[in-house]
């Protein structure tokens, strides 16, 4: 049950990250709000893990460049999609890049069935009207679900050539040194303004610091299977804290909808373990 706790802690830590990042896009922009907390979790986790820059080969500098791109580009336009649609649609639909990921890997027919389930809970949202969502929040949601793919593949490669977190250390200063310039041109002085720092600094601490150290702790107390199917229910808390942050309330359908991506993905990581032979991990 600790276990259990540590990963709810993670994922409400996540989702109240990205309420908390909605509610400064108005004092720093989109790009401010990304280039504050990419910055200030990367000086962090510098600090912390101190990486070492010697005794890496071409390749192993090549993933962690690529991880940070793909952390630039995730974080970017999941931002991009919270300032245009509420913050449990932009999940849920995030969601299905992994979710794509799962079924392509695994090619089995149930890995599609519950793709198709999947589809079916867009589907559902589309029925409210995706101009009620924004059709460009959806695009952007759906571009951060593919980003979000491509840092799935990447932190596996990038664990396997760096000891500790200091691929991710070296991968988020990729990310705030790609995203800075147009951070600081949408931003300006605002980003030195200290009410707008404190609250880059908790975006920083809630969206990355917090839950990647909760994770940590968790999949040292549990198969990887369960951490993922846990991580399953990010819509669900995302729609939580709009609710209770931003006052972004949701039609009955809306919540079917969430619902039903949610099942895919607990069904998609299940086969994927099963397929795997071994637990699977996010």
């Amino acid at each position: 049950m600790a276990a259990v706790g540590l990963v709810l802690g993670g994922a409400l830590s996540v989702q109240f990250g990205s309420a908390v990042a909605a509610l400064i896009f108005p004092r720093t922009g989109v790009a401010g709000a990304v280039t504050l907390r990419l910055t200030i979790a990367a000086v962090l986790l510098l600090l912390v893990c101190r990486p070492r820059l010697r005794g890496h080969d071409r390749s192993a500098w090549v993933a962690a460049g690529a991880f940070g791109l793909a952390l630039a580009g995730m974080n970017s336009l999941f931002y991009q999609a919270i300032e245009r649609i509420p913050l449990g649609p932009a999940v849920t639909l995030e969601v299905l890049g992994p979710l794509a990921l799962s079924v392509v890997s695994t090619r089995r027919l149930s890995s599609w069935c519950w793709a198709g389930l999947a589809l079916g809970g867009v589907a559902l949202l589309g029925q409210g009207g995706f101009d009620r969502l924004n059709p460009a929040g959806v695009a952007f949601a759906f571009g951060a679900g593919t980003m979000w793919a491509a840092y799935i593949v990447l932190s596996a490669r990038v664990g396997g050539r760096f000891p500790g977190a200091d691929g991710l250390a070296l991968a988020l200063t990729v990310a705030a040194l790609v995203t800075l310039p147009l951070g600081i041109v949408d931003g300006g002085a605002a980003l030195l303004d200290p009410t707008v720092l404190a609250l880059g600094t908790a975006l920083a601490v809630l969206a990355s610091g917090l839950p990647y150290t909760l994770e940590l702790l968790a999949l040292r107390r549990m198969p990887t299977a369960t951490f993922a199917v846990l991580m399953s229910l990010g819509p669900a808390v995302a729609t939580l804290a709009g609710w209770l942050v931003l006052r972004q309330a949701l039609t009955l359908l809306e919540c079917a909808a969430i619902v039903l991506v949610m099942a895919a993905s607990i069904g998609a990581v299940r086969v994927s373990a099963a397929a795997a032979g071994r637990p699977a991990r996010r």
